[in-house]
């Protein structure tokens, strides 16, 4: 690999260990994103196993729509520490792309970051998570669980508008919310500020990971 004057310059038997690093990296990061998905099918299967019961008649109860959601977000917590492990692995084949596979074809006219292997190597001489457990969160809420999240909404409003008649007013539907001792009023509120707490969580990490991008420039540091 040619270098620029004051660049490293790898010998063959180097390159060839790079390769097989670079390919360890992205099977374990496959492992992991493959973890990932399982987690979301979870929740996925769990919402659906909620719907089944609450619309199979009109006298249905719908508590389990409110108790899939205490289950989605474990699954989401769970998926969320299982994303830090994958960002691992996935940032570390990102940053050998980045550093040495694309200067490597552009004939060493690409470097996009100083002392990228020192960098490198510090990461594997003292392992430790690249992103905290917030912006996973909110990575993993902006990707999936968002979405999981309206859909249960909406069902769960949609359950109390049509069961078991057609509500006539907004206070039919609050007064079906009751839950045993729990007004109807607290019931919503709750699940609103539920849901209002994950679009936080995927706002302020959104705009974190904005303006990181923005300040290293992509592919530029792990993370």
């Amino acid at each position: 690999m040619q270098d620029k004057p004051g660049k490293r310059e790898f010998t063959a038997a180097e390159i060839g260990a790079l390769a097989h690093l670079y390919r360890g990296e992205v099977y374990r990061s496959t492992i992991w994103r493959t973890r990932l998905d399982t987690t979301t099918n979870w929740s996925i299967v769990s919402l659906g196993a909620a719907f089944s019961i609450c619309f199979s008649s009109p006298e249905a109860s719908s508590l389990p729509l409110l108790l899939v959601g205490v289950l989605i977000w474990t699954l989401m917590l769970l998926e969320a520490r299982r994303y830090r492990y994958f960002n691992v692995w996935r940032a570390r084949a990102r940053y050998l792309e980045t550093h040495f596979y694309a200067p490597l074809l552009l004939d060493g006219d690409l470097h996009t970051e100083e002392d990228w292997q020192k960098v490198l190597a510090e990461d594997y001489w003292r392992p430790d998570y690249h992103v905290s457990l917030l912006t996973a969160m909110g990575r993993r809420i902006r990707r999936n669980y968002l979405w999981i999240l309206t859909v249960q909404m909406a069902a769960y409003v949609g359950k109390l508008v049509i069961h078991p008649v057609h509500a006539t007013s907004l206070q039919d539907v609050v007064d079906r919310a009751d839950t045993g001792p729990l007004p109807g009023e607290l019931v919503i509120g709750f699940g609103l500020a539920y849901l209002l707490a994950f679009l936080f969580i995927a706002h302020l990490t959104g705009r974190r990971d904005a303006a990181s991008t923005a300040q290293r420039g992509r592919g530029r540091s792990l993370g």
